[in-house]
């Protein structure tokens, strides 16, 4: 405390993988099995052979270096349009939107998002206060609005945090034809293996009965 004000916590930069933290371990061991699973308690690894158990680690930190990199985008797109996750998922549903020739409205917008009418209509009145959407009569449906990304809006987003996130297709672009066959069969091969249908702890809170 200072003059009896609390002191603002200071920012600690966020490592990442390949560097080491203060305490001496390295970032990537958290994606190491062995690391995280010495003992066997989380999954029998017998038939996998040390070399074996060596690449699913490199898989592992390379995913992990995957999501550092979108997270740390995910964090500039947000400071830069000073909007939270939230709102800069519904501006790219409005940008779809509007490439598809569809006409975005709250209710799909609060599908898209998966969150109440309520909030969604905060999050209009939010984006609509800054001048970041537009709302109108809907063409065809009289109960409905007609929601629309500004020009100004969709202009920032597009040359800033969309041509950024578009660099992305130009890896998968390297890859051959056979090679982008086994990424998609993987990453939604381990997209089910992470599903929690029919997981029973993910309905309810530690420590709760």
């Amino acid at each position: 405390m200072v003059d009896g004000r609390e002191e603002a916590d200071e920012p600690v930069a966020v490592i990442r993988v390949g560097a080491t933290t203060r305490d001496g371990v390295e970032a990537s061991a958290v994606y190491d099995i062995e690391a995280s699973d010495p003992t066997g308690m989380l999954l029998d690894r017998g038939d996998v052979d040390e070399n074996g158990i060596r690449q699913i680690t490199e898989v592992m930190t390379a995913l992990g270096e995957l999501r550092d990199a979108e997270q740390r985008l995910a964090e500039a797109s947000r400071r830069y349009m000073r909007l939270n996750e939230t709102d800069m998922r519904a501006l790219h549903y409005l940008i779809v939107c509007a490439n598809r020739g569809a006409v975005a409205t709250p209710g799909g917008i609060a599908q898209h998002l998966g969150i109440s009418t309520a909030s969604t209509t905060k999050l209009l009145d939010r984006l609509e206060s800054a001048g970041h959407v537009v709302r109108a009569a809907h063409p065809s449906d009289r109960r409905a609005l007609a929601i629309s990304i500004t020009p100004e809006t969709q202009r920032a987003a597009m040359e800033t945090v969309g041509r950024q996130q578009a660099r992305r297709f130009h890896s998968a672009a390297r890859l051959t034809e056979a090679e982008r066959d086994v990424v998609i069969r993987f990453l939604r091969d381990m997209s089910q293996e992470l599903g929690l249908d029919g997981v029973d702890w993910a309905g309810g809170i530690h420590g709760e009965r």
